[in-house]
């Protein structure tokens, strides 16, 4: 466990002397897409149907709008500190080639985040840019999700599935949604249905997971492997982006090699903690702008 303890404040809770945790590695490592930095260096998400804030001071985290029955029955696991990073870190510094990334991004941590809400958020993602994803899921949530106020600002929550399968393909299209409009609205229906269902999904092996995921509009091997990672804790997941295939390249690889290689390469290397070692690569390389000749 990566903290002592908790105390209680007028407004939430305080997780005493915290390890492994900066708000910037870890809400802007790629994983999640409803957190957003305040000009006071505090971050502001929507999650699970509630809006929460996040404070970071000297070794201490405040998170505001939560009571202790909250964080315990919910965002003590959300933010995964149960684990014990500086474990795997340890694990990780022994190799001199990923010592450097883990060192950069060293207070990460792998949020566990809602399937649904993750599997049309990364379909979305597809051959998009970040501020572009954000404003997609932002769109859908103020026309089908709940509004919920917090210091005066209002916030949405992300629809359900029963609330977008009463979408049409053209009410999906005015979200900024592209093409990926007719993958989103053929996902909720077969989710929304039965037919496809992520919580038992959720429940299978890493692979048999990884190949059901694929089955659906949209989702390829990485969308796969990110949607596994960051909502269903398969942490031999290995996301493999630009930014991905840039570091193992820099760091491991020749520069011809493919992406299911470097997929493969990384899930054999890494094993069970493969996912761990994709997020520090991920931020190293795209916060460094590493690029190959």
């Amino acid at each position: 466990m990566d903290y002592k303890g908790i105390e209680l404040f007028n407004e939430g809770i305080i997780i005493k002397s915290v390890e492994n945790f900066e708000l910037d590695h870890i809400f802007e490592c790629g994983q999640c897409f409803r957190w957003n930095k305040q000009t006071n260096g505090n971050y502001i998400g929507v999650a699970y149907g509630k809006v929460v804030e996040v404070e970071k001071k000297d070794t201490d985290v405040k998170i505001y709008n939560i009571n202790e029955e909250e964080f315990n029955d919910f965002w003590c696991d959300y933010f995964d500190l149960k684990r014990n990073y500086t474990a795997i870190k340890d694990e990780f510094q022994k190799d001199p080639l990923l010592k450097r990334s883990v060192n950069f991004g060293h207070g990460i941590r792998l949020l566990q985040q809602e399937p649904f809400e993750l599997t049309i958020s990364f379909i979305i993602s597809s051959n998009n840019r970040i501020p572009m994803i954000k404003r997609a899921i932002n769109n859908l949530s103020k026309k089908w999700g709940k509004e919920i106020e917090y210091k005066g600002e209002m916030y949405y929550t992300f629809p359900t599935a029963a609330d977008l399968e009463k979408a049409s393909i053209e009410d999906i299209q005015s979200c900024s949604l592209g093409f990926r409009s007719r993958y989103v609205k053929d996902s909720v229906h077969r989710i929304y249905t039965g037919e496809v269902n992520l919580e038992f999904i959720k429940s299978q092996d890493d692979d048999i997971c990884h190949e059901e995921l694929k089955k659906l509009n949209g989702i390829g091997p990485k969308v796969s492997d990110c949607i596994m990672l960051f909502s269903m804790q398969k942490y031999s997941a290995f996301p493999v982006d630009v930014w991905v295939k840039r570091a193992m390249q820099f760091f491991y690889l020749a520069p011809d090699v493919s992406l299911p290689k470097i997929r493969a390469f990384a899930r054999d290397k890494f094993e069970n903690f493969a996912g761990f070692a994709q997020q520090y690569l991920f931020y190293y390389a795209r916060e460094n702008n590493i690029k190959i000749e």
